[in-house]
């Protein structure tokens, strides 16, 4: 994106002179450090002669240098890398008539990247780029207190409505999915192959360093009868380590730990190396699942999406699924992690640092490895005659067509040991819902982890799940619906604003017993000051 100001040419010389010395000056060490702490690059120079922009430099560090010297920022032309972050661009769902569309139809969705992305450029006092912002995500984060399953069915279904926050006379519809929890110790055995970026792309701090420290974390969890192996990439992929049993704490750790970063990026031929080796150490009834650890680049090779995602399809039939997990600034492909995971019967999370590396790698491991539920699918029917208009909030990238809910080859979505799914809707209701029961129908299909025919769940949703005042939890997950909203820049964020969210969350029973909802309101007086 180009910012264009008026300068003269002796300024740019200036200015351009003074980024080299930053660059240069302090040897080459420092300034491999300077250029991997900042996300932009900046250069002030004539519209004639723009210089190809060195990686890392921040224009607003740059701005700020030039007006000590002396120059106004109007004095200046800033040209501003549009950086190689990809993030899918998607319309925020509308509210839709239920006389003309009366069902709505979702895959279940569990990753949380979206949130763990926003942490940390809140945190870093950056702009959040809207099309990062994916409601759902950010919303299923956090815990809350759904009741364990009963019976035969791997998770339980809950219903609540209340009055909306943000739009007077508005009504929310919070659906809340919790799996059932499994016991450490009576865990399937684990056939696992990391897959692991080491190109040139992955050498700062934030990508392979952490990666290394992250997969340590999860070894040390091993159990005995666990197998592993370890794939890495670059410009060629190689295997580190084979088979190895889950006992041999020392040989996995030694060939993590010695991982370096070099070359190019061929991340499709990790790919296809790693769902060799895990098919050749199979495990019947384990959980046999490939972990990619990447900034997502895919630079070289089998790039294209239709190769890549046949192959990782064919796979998972076979009954080998893949996790993704993105790590780093300034170069993270967002939207193809996103559908490789989905894609791959797993679950994509974003690693922004060892805390988060051990939330979901130790606190939510049952989650993330291993699947209880998979082509979950939700599909919400409202009576016309109680809900005049309804609006799903999130899981843009997730909706289905309606007849695709009762077909077994549509894939869903994928719930974990432990797993929580929340879905929002904002209703308005028919001035005559009060004298109609029930007010809409919620249904689900899902199929066991190895099984090939889903089964149907139907709740209905009335008059008796309507309370007087919002849970606590079904306040907080309406806060964070409302911070999303208020960082894509909603048409349908009403009457939000941070300091609402702010002072309805303090007053919440419990928040600050939660240390992930407590740095939660961190993050909205963080955003509040930024406004």
């Amino acid at each position: 994106m180009k910012r264009r100001r008026e300068k003269s040419n002796l300024l740019t010389a200036v200015l351009l002179a003074a980024v080299s010395m930053v660059l240069i000056g302090c040897g080459a060490g420092a300034g491999k450090q300077a250029m991997t702490t900042a996300e932009t690059a900046v250069a002030y120079a004539t519209e004639a002669a723009a210089p190809e922009v060195p990686a890392g430099i921040s224009w607003d560090s740059a701005e700020a240098a030039a007006a000590e010297e002396g120059f106004w920022e109007e004095d200046i032309r800033v040209w501003e890398t549009p950086g190689t972050e990809e993030y899918g661009k998607f319309e925020e769902n509308p509210f839709l008539s239920c006389a003309e569309t009366p069902v709505s139809t979702f895959a279940a969705d569990v990753d949380t990247a979206s949130y763990a992305n926003i942490r940390k450029r809140i945190l870093r006092g950056d702009a959040v780029n809207p099309d990062s912002v994916r409601i759902e995500e950010m919303i299923n984060y956090f815990s809350y207190e759904y009741p364990e399953p009963e019976g035969d069915a791997p998770f339980s279904v809950t219903a609540e409505i209340g009055d909306c926050p943000w739009q007077e006379g508005h009504q929310l519809l919070r659906i809340g999915l919790q799996a059932e929890k499994l016991d450490k110790d009576i865990l399937p055995p684990s056939n696992l192959i990391f897959l692991l970026d080491v190109s040139g792309s992955m050498d700062t701090a934030d990508k392979l360093p952490l990666v290394k420290r992250a997969f340590l974390l999860l070894t040390e969890n091993l159990k005995p009868e666990d197998r592993i192996s370890i794939v890495t990439y670059a410009s060629n992929d190689q295997v580190l380590l084979e088979g190895a049993q889950g006992q041999d704490r020392l040989e996995i750790m030694s060939a993590i730990e010695n991982l370096e970063a070099f070359g190019s990026t061929n991340g499709s031929a990790g790919i296809l190396t790693a769902y060799e080796l895990a098919e050749k150490y199979f495990i019947p009834g384990g959980n046999n699942r490939v972990i990619l650890a990447t900034d997502g680049d895919f630079n070289v090779g089998m790039t294209s999406e239709r190769d890549l995602i046949r192959l990782i399809e064919t796979q998972r039939e076979k009954g080998v699924f893949l996790s993704v997990m993105g790590f780093g600034m300034g170069n993270v492909k967002d939207d193809t992690m996103e559908f490789l995971a989905d894609n791959g019967n797993g679950n994509y999370a974003y690693i922004d640092d060892i805390g988060e590396a051990r939330k979901v790698l130790i606190e939510e491991m049952g989650g993330t490895l291993f699947t209880v539920a998979k082509d979950v699918k939700i599909q919400v029917e409202f009576d016309p005659a109680c809900i005049k208009e309804y609006r799903l909030i999130g899981y843009e990238n997730r909706l289905m067509a309606a007849e695709d809910f009762d077909d077994d080859q549509k894939d869903g979505g994928e719930l974990g040991a432990g797993h929580r799914v929340t879905a929002i809707y904002e209703l308005v209701l028919d001035p005559g819902a009060g004298s109609a029961d029930p007010w809409l129908t919620v249904r689900l299909r899902y199929k066991e982890p190895d099984g090939e025919k889903s089964a149907l769940l139907e709740y209905p949703v009335g008059i008796e799940n309507v309370e007087t005042e919002l849970s606590p939890d079904f306040s907080f997950a309406a806060g964070v619906a409302q911070t999303g909203m208020l960082l894509r820049g909603s048409e349908y964020s009403g009457t939000s604003t941070y300091q609402d969210i702010i002072t309805r969350l303090k007053a919440l029973p419990g928040i600050t017993e939660d240390p992930y909802k407590e740095e939660f309101l961190y993050l909205l007086s963080k955003l509040k000051r930024m406004e």
